[in-house]
């Protein structure tokens, strides 16, 4: 398991500075994106059918409760987008880094394909 998906999600403090981007390294897969203004990370994940991307969608929502750190997720048929950033720090955060990698964790076991 990579160092990432064993981290846990900590509190953030407001005045916090962004996490750097370059951390994007631990986290091959991961598009950086710039949306209005603020850097998230953004990947989608592929599955045989739209109930198998539900059934991700919810792993991932159990994550993020548990973890206190919540993405934005589209669900389409046969595709999930998972969007994360730090809303407090309006940009990209370490948590942001261990949950990309935890949710690659549950990609994995979930069937997910290129």
């Amino acid at each position: 398991m990579p160092p990432l998906q064993r981290s846990s999600a900590t509190p953030t403090i407001p005045c916090e500075l962004p996490y750097p981007s370059r951390r994007r390294l631990e986290v091959s897969g991961w598009q950086l994106l710039d949306r209005e203004g603020i850097a998230r990370l953004e990947r989608v994940f592929h599955f045989p059918s739209f109930a198998d991307a539900l059934a991700f969608t919810n792993r991932v929502g159990a994550l993020a409760e548990a973890e206190g750190h919540h993405p934005a997720l589209l669900t389409e048929w046969g595709r999930v987008t998972v969007t994360w950033w730090t809303h407090k720090i309006r940009g990209l955060h370490r948590n942001d880094f261990i949950m990309a990698a935890k949710t690659d964790g549950l990609a994995a076991e979930s069937g997910h394909h290129g």
